[in-house]
């Protein structure tokens, strides 16, 4: 990867993490120019290859999320981020992004439902989601993500924090 296409991405992150642990939202203003840059950078600097691996990037991003999004579980600006990054890092790096970013999200939440106090409560939870999908039933509304005392843990953050880490273990030579 080059290593401006990097900075790029990680400009990207900081920017989307930042504005999603504020106001929980990742913006159209922030996310679509993005992912005309990210294009036009990687067009510029690798031709139409660079164009292919934007695009390709783009539309396994969107395609991989989108379930989640009609779910309910994963808001459309995380979404709309996920695709802007693959348009600077390609499928490849994303899909790597997108599966270690589900592991920080789970380390996060751990540490929120630490804080919180809320240990007992979510083992609760989880039982009764295992219980659902053995029985093949819909869990009840105390665990939907619709449930106004759930706690969230914004995506976009830690996907921001992967690709952070991911271009410092890069630039150390890490990967």
């Amino acid at each position: 990867m080059k290593p401006l296409i990097l900075a790029g991405a990680m400009l990207l992150a900081v920017i989307a993490g930042w504005t999603d642990s504020r106001s929980r939202r990742i913006p159209n203003w922030l996310t679509v120019p993005a992912a005309l840059i990210g294009i036009g950078a990687n067009t510029a600097l690798g031709g139409w290859e660079g164009l292919k691996i934007s695009l390709l990037g783009a539309a396994v991003g969107l395609a991989l999320l989108l379930p989640f999004v009609l779910l309910r579980s994963l808001g459309a600006g995380d979404w709309k981020f996920a695709g802007a990054l693959g348009t600077f890092v390609g499928r490849i790096v994303l899909v790597d992004l997108l599966l270690v970013s589900v592991f920080v999200a789970g380390i996060m939440a751990l540490g929120l439902v630490i804080y919180k106090g809320r240990v007992r409560q979510t083992a609760k939870n989880i039982g009764h989601i295992f219980v659902s999908l053995v029985t093949f039933r819909l869990p009840g509304s105390h665990v939907s993500l619709d449930n106004p005392d759930s706690l969230k843990v914004p995506y976009g953050v830690a996907l921001s924090a992967t690709v952070v880490l991911y271009g410092l273990a890069y630039v150390w030579g890490v990967v």
